[in-house]
């Protein structure tokens, strides 16, 4: 059973990763899968910056007083989204020669008006 709290919520993460997904389409970026998960975490939208593999985690935040939706992707976070993508390239391994990049779209909403800040190799992975 969903609680009520954890739907409401879902359903506003899919609303801004949406935004995020139209907002790097019309950057020149293709969806490959929306919300790839798997037993290590999940990754919100994995786009194609034309050779490239990228890697994209959506946040948002309604006001900046726990900092900005980037500061919530924390190293535990990053570690949980590499692990992620390295078990999507995996399970495509026609993509597994690609280059990849991890990006975070941060959406802060700050008296009425839309943020949406693009971070392109937001953290790097050492892990082969």
């Amino acid at each position: 059973m969903i609680r009520p709290k954890a739907r409401g919520g879902r359903v506003a993460g899919a609303r801004w990763e949406k935004v995020a997904e139209s907002f790097l389409y019309s950057k020149g970026l293709d969806l490959l899968h929306r919300n790839f998960s798997c037993r290590f975490g999940e990754i919100d939208l994995v786009m194609e910056d034309g050779a490239t593999i990228v890697f994209v985690e959506v946040k948002y935040r309604t006001n900046s007083y726990h900092g900005s939706g980037a500061d919530a992707v924390t190293l535990q976070k990053q570690r949980k989204i590499c692990r992620t993508a390295a078990w999507y390239l995996a399970r495509n391994p026609h993509r597994a020669e690609q280059d990849c990049r991890f990006d975070v779209i941060s959406i802060d909403t700050g008296q009425g008006d839309l943020g949406v800040h693009w971070i392109r190799n937001a953290f790097y992975t050492t892990t082969g």
